[in-house]
């Protein structure tokens, strides 16, 4: 279940309809689905083949027609980063900068943990949105944020896109952001 960090307070926030709520008033919305229904040979691993993707895509598929019919997405997949993953501390920088997009930034978490740490209201400041199984989240289009992996540097999800050749992240230079 999703947890909130807010940064400039270290206040926790848990709990799945406190996280709701908070993040509503973020204008972000966060949903849960169960990561029970992916079969159990799924749940732990990182290395996938493009068939155990679409499996992914498949078990998921009631879930992810509803958000797309929703929100307008148009297209989806799957992305798995691990140590495994050639580059990925390369690939983690690149990720690991504060920028927007002109679209929502979606994942809906299948396996392992991932955070997104967002630029919230001007009474909040940044959070992080530690996710896990089961957690979905989408960013709206414009909010500064950036996603990366947790201390498990282990992560399956499903992302959905409006744009059939997915987001291009915009920098966003903001001397208030701060690693901590």
């Amino acid at each position: 279940m999703a947890e909130i960090r807010i940064r400039n307070t270290n206040e926790r926030i848990k709990g799945e309809e406190n996280v709701r709520s908070f993040l509503e008033k973020q204008e972000v919305l966060y949903e849960h689905w169960n990561p029970d229904k992916l079969p159990a040979g799924l749940r732990e691993k990182f290395v996938l083949s493009d068939d155990e993707k679409q499996q992914i895509l498949t078990t998921f598929d009631a879930e992810i027609r509803d958000l797309a019919g929703r929100r307008g997405y148009r297209t989806w997949d799957v992305i798995a980063l691990s140590d495994a993953t050639p580059n990925l501390n390369e690939l983690l920088k690149k990720f690991e900068q504060v920028h927007t997009h002109t679209e929502d930034e979606v994942r809906a978490i299948t396996a392992g943990k991932g955070i997104f740490i967002i630029k919230g209201s001007d009474d909040v400041g940044y959070f992080d949105v530690e996710l896990e199984a089961g957690d979905v989240i989408s960013v709206p289009e414009n909010k500064a944020h950036f996603f990366t992996l947790m201390e498990n540097r282990k992560i399956v999800a499903v992302r959905l896109f409006i744009e059939t050749e997915g987001w291009i992240a915009h920098p966003y230079d903001d001397p208030a952001f701060r690693k901590a």
